[in-house]
């Protein structure tokens, strides 16, 4: 079996290269914001899939690395992916859409909530590209009343 690469496999493409990015997480109540800097790869396999390996840090968190995988199923009409960071042990699972201008894609997953009750969470990354050379990544959870609370937001920048 070999599969042709689409127009959202086509569309994944556009995040193969080099990037900076910089990025505020809220940490919680009474916590300063924290803000990152790092670097990411993505490359592309077959057309198909990306694979995109991160890495930054802080000196309060220290160095930390994470790879983002994402591709299109053509059954499902889904994009799907995972993604994992060397700083936290749960596999994150990945089922989105993309908006009908094609500069938004939103991924839903599920996890560790931020209470330590050991109860999961809704959660969503949204990948917006502003242009071929800057994008963002926002990342967001849903509160017990349905509403989305953001807690993340990263601009990541194409190296020349």
């Amino acid at each position: 079996m070999h599969a042709e690469p689409r127009s959202e496999h086509q569309w994944l493409q556009k995040l193969v290269g080099e990037w900076t990015f910089t990025s505020e997480c809220d940490m919680g109540p009474d916590q300063p914001r924290m803000k990152t800097e790092g670097t990411e790869t993505v490359r592309s396999l077959g057309g198909l899939w990306t694979i995109g390996e991160g890495a930054a840090g802080t000196a309060e968190t220290g160095r930390w690395s994470s790879i983002m995988t994402l591709g299109y199923d053509p059954k499902t009409q889904r994009f799907v992916g995972t993604f994992i960071a060397s700083m936290m042990t749960h596999l994150w699972p990945y089922n989105g859409t993309l908006d009908a201008d094609r500069k938004v894609l939103t991924l839903d997953s599920e996890g560790p909530s931020f209470t330590d009750d050991g109860s999961m969470a809704k959660y969503q990354d949204i990948i917006e590209f502003i242009d071929d050379n800057h994008r963002t990544l926002s990342s967001r959870f849903q509160l017990p009343d349905g509403t989305w609370k953001h807690f993340m937001t990263g601009h990541y920048y194409r190296k020349p």
